[in-house]
């Protein structure tokens, strides 16, 4: 059913959901538009309706080939909302779970139009604060580029800073998604334009191998491996594309490229990425929840893959409402609790088929092996005893032994 948004808009056709808010297809007076209609619990807070009128000329004035533009922002009433170009395609979200995983000539030409998208936000001095491939529109429209890869385009900027209180979030809350955030939010520093870099540099690795580095299992887990865990290296990337992963996921923001260094050196690196095929590695397994942080030690076994909060702004994309919320609320946590939440590296990634140490399947194979150490301890104990048995058996049965030196001739 079709519902007025303002005086200029009709919303009429849900076309996702997520934790900010609801996505329409709507029409407006130059024609088709998106817009994002904000939860009304949002809409209700004046401190936030305040601060959506102040980003209304950052936000407007943002124009580039890989962002999508914002066109208006309507305050009526209880409706607070995004108009924004439509763009025809797909989110990168649903070609991943299509795919899992990208050849790394397409991965890298998408993270360089995400790079150049950045560029010319932080230039205007809007940090996005929320990079994912839920937030990536691919123009299925428009020419194919390096890889057979569509245009790629970021979308919602400035939400994330939108529905933060700083009264409530200042150095007490995590605002954003706890796969993506840079380690500097995760010990409650003020957000920099180098997060997105970090975000980039995230969603980059998970193009290539089809997982994050530092994802799985419960999220406080994956914001201490953010602060204290390394990457490892993907087997079968070149060294110069490692390299330039490793710098841009830094746990010093300083140590990060910018935005249009990052993109510049991207795209050098086309060329030697001609025609590779996707990697292959197997996702490691999700790490087991610690007793202490209240849930079970035994990993639960998914289903099928695990989705990030998709809200798909284009037609034909699926709506999807998921318990992984584009913008998670999480306390920060205590310098004692990142510490003590480290395992060393992150989790390494393998060769197809091969178990992850310290993974459900590793523990499974390692408890085999001990139990068939332990029963071949066993029976070899067993025919120890057993032959010691039947040895001291034949000793008792049989005559005892002659001295042949000291006995005595017996006479006749």
């Amino acid at each position: 059913m079709a519902r007025k948004i303002g005086s200029r808009y009709t919303a009429h056709q849900i076309l996702g959901r997520g934790s900010a808010g609801t996505v329409w297809l709507g029409e407006g007076p130059e024609g088709p538009v998106a817009i994002k209609l904000l939860r009304e619990d949002l809409s209700s807070d004046q401190e936030l309706v305040g601060r959506f009128v102040q980003e209304r000329t950052a936000l407007l004035g943002l124009e580039h080939p890989n962002v999508v533009s914002v066109r208006d922002l309507v305050v009526d009433g209880n409706d607070l909302a995004l108009v924004m170009d439509l763009v025809r395609g797909t989110d990168l979200r649903t070609r991943l779970d299509r795919e899992r995983r990208l050849a790394p000539e397409a991965a890298v030409a998408i993270a360089a139009d995400v790079a150049d998208g950045l560029a010319a936000a932080h230039a205007a001095g809007v940090v996005h604060r929320d990079v994912k491939p839920e937030n990536v529109l691919l123009d299925m429209q428009g020419p194919l580029g390096p890889g057979g890869s569509h245009r790629a385009l970021l979308t919602d900027f400035g939400v994330a800073k939108l529905i933060d209180n700083p009264r409530r979030t200042r150095a007490t809350k995590i605002i954003g998604t706890p796969d993506y955030l840079a380690p500097e939010i995760v010990e409650g520093l003020p957000p920099r334009a180098s997060v997105d870099i970090y975000a980039l540099a995230t969603v980059l690795y998970e193009l290539l191998a089809g997982f994050t580095p530092f994802g799985g299992g419960h999220p406080g887990a994956v914001l201490r491996r953010h602060v204290t865990e390394t990457v490892v290296p993907l087997p079968g990337i070149p060294d110069e594309l490692w390299q330039l992963l490793v710098q841009c996921l830094a746990k010093a923001p300083a140590s990060r490229l910018r935005a249009s260094e990052l993109a510049a050196r991207l795209r050098e690196l086309l060329p030697l990425l001609a025609g590779m095929p996707p990697l292959d590695v197997d996702e490691p397994d999700v790490e087991p929840v610690r007793e202490e942080d209240g849930e079970p030690e035994e990993p639960v076994p998914s289903a099928g893959p695990v989705r990030r909060g998709a809200v798909p702004l284009v037609p034909g994309a699926r709506p999807s409402d998921s318990n992984r919320d584009t913008h998670t609320s999480m306390r920060v946590p205590a310098p004692d609790e990142l510490a003590g939440g480290a395992h060393g590296t992150a989790r390494a990634p393998r060769a197809a088929g091969a178990p992850r140490p310290g993974s459900a399947r590793n523990r499974t194979t390692t408890r085999r092996r001990r139990l068939t150490l332990a029963a071949c301890t066993v029976a070899l104990v067993t025919a120890v005893g057993v032959g010691t048995w039947l040895a001291t058996s034949s000793d008792e049965d049989a005559p005892p032994p002659q001295d042949t030196k000291n006995s005595a001739p017996t006479s006749p």
